[in-house]
């Protein structure tokens, strides 16, 4: 076994699901002390803690930034074949996490750590290690308004994407959809104000609604999907309250503020955000993501087609708070894996992460 793998079977076998994450880094902070980086983990509430490790970050040249986040969703209600915490068969690790992405932090850390005793001749590293990603990036929200004011390299982000290098993905802007009322007696409707039928109008409004913004080339387009909805209390009163979800992925070039001020608009009702993470996108041509993606293809011989991938990540949060610098999403994990059933990852998926990790961070520092 591995040491890339024996750290992902050790974190998948604690239980991250929403909460503790601070145990999971604790795990690791030792690791990395010992390989010379300073360890901090800050709290943004209590057992939900978030690392960031420097090593070597006041050379000439930035640190470049690696970052993954260790909490995990629910194992969910079906029932699983295989261990949810930790089962090796075969060339696949079963288990809560090993995609998404306890996978990719131990790459990340398995990488790092190799370095130990080196001095670079260029730049050093900084981890980020985060909490509660999977709930809204708030472990990233904490880190970046109270740690991360030094200057900042490139980033990566080891979520899942079968090792290969993916350039950016869509916004997420959930909105809050809140119609009132006046509730009055079901059998005389006149004498009140109907909530629901205010927020079924707005909603209809909202189905037909077309983004002015066109197609972005590798992300798409923008989308827009009413999720939920409810209203009421008894069916024999008038409803004075009704709420809907709005979940809107937006690409580059959009800005969030103005997107919800038009969906208010076409809506007749105001719109709140209640999870605002910004697009994140890197131009392939970037001189860094080039030479990453030829790295890429030297280890896993895959092309390297610009990518988007279809979920979110800390980069929304992270990117703008380290200045707008070049950011990459690569990790072992397979995105079709993320939050199912019996997830797993290849552990040869594992190894070739952990080289690519090392390659990156080689390059970047100098050694």
């Amino acid at each position: 076994m591995t040491e890339v793998v024996a750290l992902t079977r050790k974190l998948v076998g604690m239980d991250t699901v929403g909460k503790d994450e601070t145990a999971a880094l604790r795990t690791l902070a030792p690791l990395l002390e010992e390989s010379g980086f300073v360890v901090a983990i800050t709290e943004h509430e209590p057992g939900r803690g978030t690392l960031v490790a420097d090593w070597h970050t006041g050379l000439g040249v930035p640190p470049l930034c690696l970052s993954g986040h260790v909490d995990t969703v629910p194992l969910g209600a079906a029932a699983w074949q295989h261990a949810p915490f930790g089962e090796v068969d075969g060339d696949r690790l079963y288990g809560r996490g090993t995609s998404d992405m306890k996978g990719g932090i131990a790459a990340i850390v398995t990488a790092a750590t190799a370095l130990a005793g080196k001095t670079p001749k260029r730049a050093g590293l900084r981890l980020v290690l985060t909490a509660a990603e999977e709930t809204g990036s708030q472990g990233a929200r904490y880190v970046a308004d109270s740690v991360l004011d030094a200057p900042s390299g490139p980033l990566v982000i080891a979520e899942p994407t079968s090792n290969a290098v993916v350039h950016g993905h869509k916004g997420a802007l959930w909105l809050e959809a809140l119609a009132t009322g006046v509730t009055a007696h079901g059998s005389m409707p006149e004498l009140g104000e109907n909530a629901i039928y205010k927020l079924a109008s707005a909603v209809t409004a909202l189905a037909g609604y077309r983004f002015e913004a066109g197609p972005h080339p590798v992300l798409g387009s923008p989308t827009l999907n009413v999720g939920t909805i409810s209203g009421g209390l008894n069916t024999n009163s008038v409803p004075d309250r009704a709420v809907a979800t709005v979940d809107v992925r937006t690409i580059a070039g959009q800005d969030h503020a103005l997107v919800a001020g038009a969906l208010s608009r076409v809506a007749g009702l105001e719109l709140r955000p209640i999870v605002d993470l910004p697009p994140v996108w890197t131009d392939p041509g970037d001189e860094w993501a080039a030479s990453v993606t030829e790295i890429v293809r030297s280890v896993t011989g895959e092309s390297g087609e610009p990518r988007a991938a279809t979920y979110f990540t800390d980069a929304s949060v992270l990117t703008p708070a380290l200045g707008s610098v070049p950011t990459l999403i690569c990790g072992p994990g397979e995105a079709s894996q993320a939050h199912v059933t019996d997830e797993w990852c290849a552990l040869s998926r594992l190894a070739e992460s952990a080289e690519i990790f090392s390659l990156i961070c080689r390059d970047w520092c100098g050694l």
